[in-house]
This record gives structure tokens, C-alpha cells and sequence, in this order.
């Protein structure tokens, strides 16, 4: 799911956030190559304040200017996961079961790689996912990208 770079930089990082009180849901480095971004997506149990994105760019920041990941220059965002909260851990899934998720494989399953539907369950390396009132089982390591489907309420 993470490319060589990602992983190495989520390795970096997760110690630092730990102490911080901090869970990266995920990183992303995504753009041209000379110059690309490198996004952070942060949560707490609280959620994500304006001043906690704030704090955590600066030692994410710090970190980043110790291991210079890129030659020459890039950019570094650091954000809430939002709406479509990206999932990469079988505990990512398990915490929202019963929600709506999107899931794109590397490999396609039964001539299948996109598939949609609500997380039933996630163990053993496995998320189990009703789609159009079929069961699928999805394996993580498989998988190219995966989020929850945000869906907003306009009608309260």
C-alpha cells in the first residue's frame, strides 16, 4: 500500500508521534519528482485542532530536515485525514466497521480490483466487506488504496 519512500518515512516519524500523543494515519508522497509533496495525515482521540496541526508540523518538519528525504526541494503538508479517511492497518478497518469504504487492489480478485461497500470485519491480514450483498474478502497487503466513502448530510 505505502511505496519504499512512504514506509521509510512513517518509520521516521511514528516514534516522535507516539510521545506526541499523535497517530499518522498515513503518508502520501505524490508529484513530480524534482519537487513533490510529502503529506502527512494526522489524528488524536480528540481529533485534529488548528493549534495540534500547527504543533505537529513544526517537529514533522524538524524530522523531515534531519533526513533530507528528497534532493532539492519539496513540500510538506500536514493535515487532518478528513472525510475519506485513508485506511492502511487492519486496525484502521476494524475501528470503522459497519462504515462505507473504498478499496483499490493492486491485483485483481475474480477479475475485480475496485470495490466498494461496508467494512463487516478485519483480521488476520484480511477485511471482510459486503459488496452489492456479496461477501469480499480483500486482503490489505493487496491493497493500492483504501479510505472510508465520506458521506455528508445536508438534510439536518
Amino acid at each position: 500500500m505505502l511505496s519504499k519512500k512512504e514506509t521509510e518515512l512513517l518509520d521516521a516519524l511514528e516514534p516522535r508521534a507516539a510521545s506526541e500523543g499523535v497517530e499518522i494515519v498515513t503518508v502520501q508522497v505524490v508529484g513530480a519528482k524534482k519537487a513533490p509533496t510529502i503529506r502527512v495525515f494526522i489524528d488524536t482521540p480528540e481529533g485534529v485542532s488548528f493549534d495540534e496541526l500547527a504543533k505537529a508540523q513544526a517537529w514533522i518538519n524538524d524530522i523531515m530536515d534531519a533526513l533530507d528525504p528528497f534532493p532539492g526541494a519539496y513540500t510538506l503538508e500536514v493535515s487532518s485525514p478528513g472525510i475519506d479517511r485513508p485506511l492502511r492497518t487492519e486496525q484502521h478497518f476494524a475501528r470503522y466497521a459497519g462504515q462505507q469504504a473504498v478499496v483499490k487492489l493492486a491485483h485483481p480478485i475474480d477479475g475485480r480490483s475496485n470495490f466498494t461497500g461496508t467494512i463487516v470485519s478485519a483480521d488476520g491480514g484480511n477485511v471482510v466487506m459486503d459488496v452489492d450483498g456479496q461477501q469480499a474478502v480483500l486482503p490489505i497487503d493487496q491493497m493500492k488504496r483504501a479510505h472510508l466513502k465520506g458521506i455528508v448530510d445536508f438534510s439536518s
